[in-house]
């Protein structure tokens, strides 16, 4: 890009639209994490066949991030926000009307697809609309946005679905997603004036019509992408970070803190909330921090999985049948900083790449979280129906999780943040491959 973007309050509009469909998308997304015991009920499923629910939604979502990422970098935002939005709105309402397990699980899928449109796209706006020193604040401020989303779901979603039954609150959530696709088409642009990408010179590789595209701009964008150890340390720390929360909002909290804990769904409901309202908190707080002072960055994700991991284990180890409502409160405030310091793992993989790759990285990037996730649902479900609903043996898998994203990290953190301070000395050039020859560590 010829200089950095001005901001303003157009940047603001432009970047509200995308956080807006983003929003609905999260809705959506976790609106089954306040309805699993009823989707449960109406489909006649065990805990599994619920889990899949959400695995196979996080699969589609997980998968499709790479993919993704190179549409952004080759379409533009705008193309792939309204295509998300349409696949988006299309699957809650297919999850509304469905009659079967197989149909529900269809619609779902169709919902991780569109859903795995919009983050993605909204960090592109931020990096293509303000000044690079604003990007790890707006990076925090469309998860918030996002996490302002699973609020809607636990405080709006959960009593209508409950007061005007199944079909009715699914349906008219899709409402939601047509409401914003119309801004989206009219108003919303991929880059200021004056502010697009630089475009390639005639023949050069992923140029129009250069030798070898499509298909040799897909393996350069990937392999450039991964051959840098910030992307690498981007995903690790997203990996570590984010999935304990997922895990608990998206589907497994209700039915532990319901049935488990022996807490009415009311009350369960609220602890949810509070996961949503730390997140939301403890997100301008790290978005601050981490722009003012890089060096916190692996500190903070680091100190983020150790209080995960000492809560989690004081709930499940705690003698007798039920652990205090003090220490369930604990748990909750401690679960609102995964999603904060998931966003870290873009503040790696931004500085390694140039913007001509910045979705390409953030879709590997966001592929860590999302992987930890579908792991921990599955195994959850699975252990659960082996135990006889032990929760304490199903949710010990996050601590196996956790220790090995963190050995990843550990490994990684060293060539990454060299290679980015040489990059800032402008001893290394952006975004090119490590010599042939050099040990990479995945």
């Amino acid at each position: 890009m010829p200089e950095d973007p001005p901001g303003g309050r157009k940047a603001l509009a432009v970047w509200g639209i995308g956080v807006a469909v983003y929003f609905v998308a999260v809705i959506f997304r976790t609106s089954l994490g306040v309805a699993g015991l009823d989707a449960a009920d109406r489909f006649h499923v065990n805990a599994s066949a619920l889990a899949t629910f959400s695995l196979l939604q996080l699969l589609v979502y997980a998968g499709m991030q790479i993919p993704v990422g190179l549409m952004v970098d080759r379409l533009g935002t705008k193309k792939v926000l309204t295509l998300g939005a349409v696949l988006f709105t299309a699957g809650q309402l297919g999850f509304a009307l469905s009659p079967s397990y197989g149909t529900a699980l269809a619609a779902r899928a169709l919902l991780g697809c569109g859903d795995a449109m919009t983050f993605i796209s909204v960090l592109r706006l931020g990096t293509r609309w303000f000044p690079a020193r604003r990007g790890p604040l707006m990076a925090q401020l469309a998860g918030l946005v996002g996490m302002a989303g699973n609020l809607v779901s636990t405080l709006v979603l959960a009593p209508v679905l409950h007061g005007v039954g199944w079909t009715a609150a699914f349906a008219g959530s899709a409402v939601a997603g047509l409401v914003v696709l119309v801004p989206l088409v009219l108003f919303l642009r991929d880059h200021p004036e004056g502010h697009g990408p630089v475009p390639r010179a005639a023949g050069a590789p992923g140029a129009p019509g250069a030798p070898g595209a499509p298909g040799g701009f897909v393996r350069r964008q990937i392999r450039e992408s991964w051959a840098e150890p910030g992307t690498r340390l981007g995903l690790w720390v997203h990996f570590t970070t984010q999935f304990p929360a997922m895990v608990f909002l998206l589907l497994w909290g209700m039915p532990f803190l319901v049935e488990a804990q022996g807490l009415s769904r009311t009350t369960a409901g609220g602890l949810l909330t509070l996961v949503v309202a730390s997140n939301m908190a403890l997100g301008l707080v790290y978005g601050q921090i981490v722009g003012r002072r890089q060096s916190a960055r692996i500190p903070l994700a680091l100190g983020t999985v150790g209080l995960t991991a000492l809560l989690w284990a004081a709930v499940l180890v705690y003698p007798g049948e039920r652990a205090p409502m003090g220490l369930l409160v604990a748990l909750c405030l401690v679960l609102g900083g995964c999603g904060p310091a998931s966003m870290i793992g873009f503040d790696f993989a931004r500085p390694a790449n140039p913007a001509e790759r910045q979705g390409t990285a953030s879709g590997i990037t966001n592929m860590g979280g999302f992987i930890a996730s579908m792991t921990t649902l599955l195994a959850v479900g699975v252990l659960l129906d082996a135990t006889g609903d032990d929760y304490r043996i199903a949710f010990s898998t996050v601590f196996v999780l956790e220790a090995l994203g963190v050995l990843r990290i550990l490994r990684l953190r060293g060539p990454a943040l060299a290679r980015e301070a040489a990059r800032g000395r402008g001893t290394v050039p952006a975004g090119p491959r490590p010599p042939t020859g050099s040990r990479r560590t995945a």
